[in-house]
C-alpha cells in the first residue's frame, strides 16, 4: 500500500472506510475511573486496534492497564497468558535497561495487563501507544494480542514497553476497558478504536 494510503487509513472519519482501516470509536478522558469500550467490538473485523494518544494519570506512579470481556463489559475478568519486556533510558544518559518484567506478566491470570509503568503528574508526562486484539469473535481460537507503548516515567526516563500473549477462551472477547492500576483515575488522553477488513 502507498504511503499516502497508508496516511489515509490512520486519520480516517468514523465508521468511514479509508481502505482496510476503519475509525470505529474514540474516547477521550477527563478524570475518568476507567475507558471501556462496550459496543463495536464483532466479528465485523478480524482485528481491532486501540491508540492510545497522551495517557495521563491522576494519581503519582500509576501502571496504565487493560482487561477484555466476554458478557459486554459486564466483568472484566478474562484469564489470559502475557510476555513483558521493556527498554528505558533516562535525561541523564545514565542507567539503559533492557529487560524481561517478571512481575508484570500473567500465566492464567484474570487481573488487568500491564501497558504503561509507573506515570507521574508532571504536566509534560504522559505516554502513548497500541494495542492489537486479533480475532476477538472467534468461538474457535484463543484471542491473542500485541502492545507496544512508549512513556515517561519517574519523571525523566522514557520507557518502551512491548506485550504479547492471548486470552485463554472461545468466547468473544465483545469489550475492553483501560484504567490504572491500584487506584487513581485517567487524568487525560484518548483512545481510539480501529477495525481492521
Amino acid at each position: 500500500m502507498p504511503l499516502g494510503a497508508n496516511k489515509a487509513a490512520i486519520m480516517g472519519v468514523a465508521g468511514v472506510s479509508t481502505g482496510d482501516v476503519v475509525l470505529l470509536s474514540s474516547q477521550t478522558a477527563s478524570n475518568d475511573a476507567s475507558i471501556e469500550f462496550t459496543s463495536g467490538i464483532d466479528s465485523t473485523y478480524g482485528e481491532y486496534i486501540f491508540k492510545f494518544y497522551n495517557i495521563d494519570t491522576a494519581t503519582e506512579a500509576r501502571n496504565f492497564s487493560f482487561q477484555g470481556s466476554i458478557d459486554g463489559g459486564s466483568n472484566y475478568n478474562v484469564e489470559m497468558t502475557s510476555t513483558v519486556f521493556v527498554a528505558a533510558h533516562n535525561e541523564a544518559d545514565a542507567t539503559p535497561a533492557l529487560e524481561y518484567e517478571a512481575g508484570n506478566d500473567q500465566a492464567q491470570g484474570t487481573a488487568y495487563q500491564l501497558l504503561m509503568n509507573q506515570l507521574y503528574v508532571e504536566s509534560d508526562l504522559c505516554g502513548v501507544g497500541e494495542l492489537h486484539l486479533f480475532n476477538p469473535s472467534s468461538t474457535t481460537y484463543a484471542k491473542h494480542f500485541i502492545v507496544k507503548t512508549a512513556y515517561i516515567y519517574g519523571a525523566t526516563t522514557v520507557g518502551n514497553l512491548h506485550v504479547a500473549g492471548y486470552f485463554n477462551t472461545t468466547s468473544a472477547i465483545n469489550a475492553m476497558s483501560f484504567k490504572m492500576l491500584a487506584s487513581g483515575n485517567i487524568a487525560a488522553g484518548k483512545i481510539k478504536m480501529w477495525g481492521v477488513k
